[in-house]
């Protein structure tokens, strides 16, 4: 695992082998926003790209994160071929994958053919474990077969004050230890929402005072 900035300027893919780079945390840790960052600047150094997600927040084709910023994106349907995809455009230099954990695992397949076949890098971003705190099986196969894996360095933190490092499904006020491994949601006081917990409150499915009566 490494920690390597997804920040510093981008690499010309002269005289280099593309990357697969999966970036990693819980919920509210600014994956999206990272990705968002990202994208600018490759497209400031003249590389094009495009922008794919699933199941994002919003509802809609969109890359949104939780402090305002947002971008019109592709949506990876269940059957998209996203080898396909890329090589119908004349040219693509990087792709930009948030939500990966929601892809299919052929799906992760194709972005590794995309990087050793096509010299397209892809920066990947996604949970990597469900409410249940199992992982998806999108974000297992990206840490196997990823150049690297960085765990994203900002602090979320559980009701409690320590590192946050699980999601936590809510539904009616209780923690959630059953059902479909993907139910949209967020973090507000919505029927099903998610909250971010450390192991020990996660295990216990503690909640918190404060937060009991959302």
């Amino acid at each position: 695992m490494t920690e390597s900035s997804a920040l510093s300027a981008a690499p010309s893919a002269a005289g280099r082998d593309a990357v697969l780079k999966f970036y990693f945390g819980p919920m509210d840790c600014g994956k999206s926003t990272l990705a968002l960052q990202l994208n600018y600047n490759h497209g400031r150094q003249g590389r094009r790209g495009l922008v794919l997600t699933k199941h994002d927040r919003s509802g809609g084709p969109k890359v949104t994160s939780r402090i305002g910023l947002g971008l019109e994106a592709i949506e990876v349907e269940d059957g998209l071929d996203l080898v396909a995809l890329v090589t119908a455009h004349d040219r693509i230099d990087y792709l930009i994958c948030d939500e990966a954990c929601f892809y299919s695992v052929e799906q992760i397949e194709q972005l590794a053919d995309l990087v050793d076949e096509h010299r397209v890098d892809v920066y990947a971003f996604g949970l990597a474990s469900d409410f249940r705190s199992v992982m998806f099986p999108a974000a297992q196969r990206l840490f196997e077969l990823a150049d690297e894996v960085s765990r994203l360095q900002v602090e979320v933190l559980c009701w409690c004050g320590r590192p946050g490092q699980l999601n936590a499904r809510v539904v009616g006020g209780v923690m959630a230890r059953t059902g479909e491994q993907v139910v949209i949601g967020d973090t507000n006081a919505s029927p099903v929402r998610y909250q971010v917990l450390c192991r020990r409150h996660h295990r216990a499915g503690d909640l918190g005072e404060p937060l009991r009566g959302l």
